[in-house]
């Protein structure tokens, strides 16, 4: 197995990498723990790296532009602070985080080259992701459950959704996914790492760390199964439950056009989430092959990097109230107040 090395001398770009035993053996001396990765991700392309610079360039300027979009919309229009807005201004904060962490080391790695990083730099990468990973999947179960009272119990929602309520259901999203991933991280700061320093990702991810562990990996699998079960599997069937009640009532509605309206918005938002959700589940909870592992690189692709993309057009811009309000900051923008 190859194990590369980082040669302190030579320019990032153009680090060798060495061949070496896999793991460290125990009766040789002079073991030094790893103090930096090399983040292989798209390394085995290098034909394609200035195209796929390109390529995630725009990916990441769309999504920046679309969620701050968003963003700006709910503060500034009075017609949007309602409560399915609020949790939608709080998904587009969360995919702007999300993509920052994620999508401009990437492009740093593909423009120079240089795709290693610290340990230090590594463990807070994940830290972050992890974190807003899981505040993501919480936060999705907590809007479909607003449709779902919206819809099938219109005359409970303006109880149940207070402004103190929505502020709280947001709150614990929030907290619940930065707690759960503080949780990882502290065990990964306790792992030691005296193998190969190669991560078979475009990022620091909970999985390919954990392989690089000269550790016993059982513990932490069954940590990070146990997390995807709560954080991952029970949200998904949440919002699964939720949909299925919302269609069964807009199966409901006589007017044609209303209930062919209704299911093509609902319809759209349950197709996201369950790819959402069904990549998320397959890469954390099925175990990594040699098979598996490039397929589940690929699937990290769709919810790291064309989810928080997507989620602006299918949430939100795709909106008629969303678009007025666009419509009139564009014309306050260009013609001042009226």
């Amino acid at each position: 197995m190859l194990h590369e090395v980082v040669t302190a001398k030579t320019p990032a770009a153009d680090r060798p990498v060495l061949e070496t035993n896999p793991r460290a053996n125990p009766e040789q001396g002079n073991q030094t723990s790893n103090t930096e990765f090399v983040l292989l991700g798209f390394g085995n392309l290098p034909e394609l790296q200035l195209l796929l610079f390109l390529l995630f360039l725009v990916i990441y300027i769309a999504t920046m532009a679309g969620n701050i979009l968003i963003m700006v919309l709910i503060v500034a229009d009075q017609h949007l602070h309602t409560p399915m807005y609020f949790f939608l201004g709080n998904l587009s904060c969360l995919e702007t985080c999300y993509t920052c962490t994620i999508l401009p080391r990437m492009l740093a790695s593909l423009l120079t080259g240089d795709r290693t990083i610290s340990f230090s730099g590594c463990v807070t990468q994940y830290y972050f992701f992890g974190s807003l990973l899981g505040t993501e999947c919480l936060l999705l179960s907590v809007m479909s459950y607003d449709r779902y009272l919206a819809i099938c119990n219109p005359l409970h929602y303006a109880a149940r959704m207070s402004g103190r309520a929505c502020i709280q259901l947001a709150g614990d999203c929030w907290i619940g996914g930065f707690l759960c991933c503080g949780i990882t991280t502290l065990s990964i700061s306790h792992l030691s790492f005296c193998g190969p320093n190669g991560i078979d990702h475009f990022f620091c991810d909970l999985i390919p760390l954990v392989k690089l562990s000269c550790n016993d990996p059982h513990l932490m699998e069954t940590l990070a199964f146990t997390l995807s079960l709560i954080f991952l599997l029970v949200p998904f069937l949440l919002t699964l439950m939720s949909y299925i009640c919302i269609i069964n009532t807009i199966l409901g509605i006589p007017s044609t056009t209303g209930r062919q309206k209704a299911f093509s918005t609902c319809s759209s938002h349950l197709i996201v989430v369950s790819i959402y959700y069904g990549t998320l589940l397959i890469v954390y909870m099925f175990p990594t092959t040699n098979i598996l592992s490039d397929f589940k690189k690929i699937l990290s692709v769709i919810y790291t990097v064309l989810t928080p993309l997507v989620n602006p057009l299918i949430y939100s811009l795709r909106n008629k109230v969303v678009q007025e309000a666009l419509r009139k900051s564009c014309r306050k923008f260009m013609f001042g107040p009226c």
